[in-house]
């Protein structure tokens, strides 16, 4: 029971973001004895993904901030005299003004109950609150109804999926068989690559379905809502990561299909390929051919310094009006391809940007980023697994009070969770918001702004409407940061057929409404009165069924010494910053200073590694996961991994990425 842990181990863990599951996964994979904690009900932090229900519930939360009470009240007196406690914070303070809206057909939805709901289960340090509360402006009683109910019928634990551990059955085991899935290799095309139950939807691209609210209450579980959006680009660092651990074997995987820009007030593709471009009919030919002159300059412009150096302090902007380029080619280039600020990119950088993005073309597809399926939340998940598999403890809705430092050395020496039970251990890793303001007082955080919309159509029709897209809005006014903007359709198993995920993120500079509305009213429509008149270019925009906004920390590049009183071995991870892709992520784990990752390459040595691995959730559920034989050949796994267990109602989706 998660009351009666063992008191000793050789690394405590605390939140499970993607970089601490990573490293919670190295140090169990390299021997160490890990314990994996979490004060939240679900896994992920601000990486996490949410069914629409769980989403409702992490909104109401966020929006209320209830103090959650020690359940332990005497627990300083297990600090002797020689130690210090270090407190550490018990509520997210993360997530700032969040405001959600309802822009759908409000039906009655207040019977509506959402399919293949479970039953409801008792949480740790739960508000209990139930409904979302709506913008005094656009008051909407029937989502608030519908939300109590949608709460009462699912786990408090709403995320989309947990790791190996979690499921929503109190007690119980069941077996998922292994779904055979596309396996991905380097260099190679995958144009299948993660198929999806359904077919492209056969509605008419003039009279798109029209969805009502109850139905995506009803479909709820359909939905995985990312936190933060990402893609991951095919020769990134964690795509690497996830091949030579094997972790990408918990997981599928589906390419961006398209790259879009925006420009006159227009959304366009993007030719991206040698292919795409030739067939371009956006493009003449001179201008095809200075693109493609220009792109095979950036894959080697390391070997012609004499035609950049002049340009070394300007930014990549400029260096772009040098080049001969016609204003649409610059245009692609900056926003669509090396996607880089206009005003603070220098030209060093957004040549980089530029030969990354044309170093990923065509390992995976026709565009160089890859999605996990149901979500980013997804692949933390898939690191915790590992680390489950090799003996790490899990247990979420499991507050720490504090960590106990030793006055003398200064380092620390164990913590104390919400139980009142002692822990030691050599090394403890802490998420960043978990750490109290008396340490972090002289931190400077960042905030990323963002929004979530549900909407009815593509941002651009075509003749298939199961595309991945990405786009970037450029800002109206010099010294604005862009607007990134990820539609995801209902192949990558976040959202219900017939309707578009859209994500957006930007560094903010206000409020995320503030900062994001004027681009959501420039690509999609919001107007809900039927009886007002509309222009035709507004009726042809996607409609926006629901949406929600919120600004996120950002505390990411920090530098340790930031922190006051730190102790030598505790180490700070941040969450999600508002880059593209995850490497701030992985390379936070590769500038770890524990003497067994410092060498650790994620590779697996030949061996057969069986027997069951058992760890807890809280105090409600236990899983077992059984590995079997390991191949090094190619870093790849040559067997499948037997996992017992159900996430979120659904079984297991097993995938290689290879």
């Amino acid at each position: 029971m998660a009351d009666n842990l063992p008191a000793e181990f050789d690394v405590v863990v605390v939140g499970t973001g993607l970089p601490e599951s990573i490293i919670a996964a190295a140090c169990a994979r390299s021997g160490q004895r890990v314990l994996h904690v979490d004060s939240r009900n679900y896994y992920g932090g601000n990486w996490a993904s949410f069914s629409f229900s769980g989403l409702l519930s992490w909104i109401k939360e966020n929006q209320e901030k209830s103090d959650v009470s020690d359940e332990c009240e005497d627990w300083r007196k297990l600090i002797l005299e020689n130690e210090e406690v270090l407190s550490l914070n018990k509520k997210d303070k993360t997530i700032e003004h969040v405001e959600a809206f309802c822009f759908g057909d409000q039906d009655s939805a207040k019977d509506v109950e959402e399919a293949g709901a479970l039953p409801k289960l008792p949480v740790f340090g739960a508000s209990g609150a139930e409904g979302v509360a709506q913008d005094p402006d656009k008051e909407c009683p029937p989502l608030e109804s519908a939300v109590a109910r949608a709460e009462s019928c699912e786990p408090e634990k709403a995320a989309s999926v947990d790791p190996a551990s979690t499921a929503e059955v109190n007690d119980t085991e069941v077996n998922c068989e292994n779904e055979s899935s596309h396996s991905l290799s380097s260099g190679e095309s995958a144009p299948d690559l993660g198929k999806a139950e359904a077919a492209p939807s056969e509605v008419s691209a003039q009279e798109p379905k029209k969805i009502m609210y109850s139905q995506i209450v009803r479909e709820g579980r359909r939905f995985n809502i990312d936190l933060v959006s990402k893609l991951l680009y095919s020769r990134g660092l964690l795509i690497d990561l996830l091949i030579k651990s094997n972790v990408s074997r918990y997981a599928e995987f589906k390419n961006a299909t398209r790259i879009l820009a925006f420009r006159e007030g227009k959304v366009e593709q993007v030719p991206c390929s040698r292919a795409d471009v030739f067939n371009s009919r956006q493009l003449t030919m001179v201008e095809k051919r200075m693109l493609m002159k220009f792109l095979t300059f950036c894959l080697d412009y390391e070997q012609h310094p004499d035609e950049f150096q002049d340009y070394k302090n300007s930014t990549f902007a400029q260096f772009l009006r040098t080049r001969k380029l016609t204003p649409s080619l610059q245009h692609f280039i900056l926003h669509s391809i090396a996607m880089v600020s206009e005003t603070d990119c220098s030209t060093l950088e957004g040549l980089q940007a530029t030969r990354k993005f044309l170093q990923c073309l065509g390992r995976y597809g026709n565009t160089p980023f890859l999605f996990p399926l149901y979500g980013q939340g997804e692949i933390p998940q898939c690191f915790c697994r590992m680390c489950a598999v090799f003996g790490g403890i899990y247990c979420l809705r499991h507050s720490v009070q504090c960590l106990v430092v030793d006055k003398e050395s200064g380092r620390c020496k164990a913590i104390i969770d919400h139980f009142g039970q002692r822990i030691s251990a050599n090394y403890f890793i802490v998420e960043d918001s978990y750490l109290s303001e008396s340490v972090c007082r002289n931190v400077c955080y960042r905030q990323i702004s963002r929004a979530v919309l549900i909407t009815d159509q593509s941002v651009l029709k075509t003749d298939s409407e199961q595309q991945v897209s990405i786009l970037t809005v450029p800002p109206v006014d010099l010294g604005q940061p862009a607007v990134c903007v990820i539609e995801l359709c209902s192949s990558t198993m976040t959202c219900m057929k017939d309707t578009y995920l859209v994500h957006l993120t930007c560094p903010s500079t206000k409020t995320a409404r503030e900062d994001l509305e004027p681009v959501v009213q420039k690509l999609f429509h919001l107007n809900t009165e039927t009886g007002k008149e509309t222009e035709n270019e507004e009726l042809e925009k996607p409609r926006v069924l629901w949406a929600v906004y919120f600004n996120m920390r950002d505390s990411s590049g920090i530098d340790r010494n930031s922190y006051s009183s730190l102790p030598s071995n505790v180490y700070v991870c941040s969450g999600p910053d508002s880059a593209l892709g995850n490497d701030c992520a992985v390379k936070q784990v590769s500038q770890t200073n524990f003497f067994w990752l410092q060498n650790f390459s994620f590779k697996y040595s030949p061996c057969f590694c069986s027997g069951l691995f058992c760890f807890m959730v809280g105090n409600q559920y236990k899983y077992s996961y059984k590995a079997s034989q390991l191949d090094t050949q190619n870093s790849y796994l040559t067997s499948k991994v037997n996992v017992s267990g159900i996430e979120n109602g659904r079984n297991f989706r097993k995938g290689q990425l290879v």
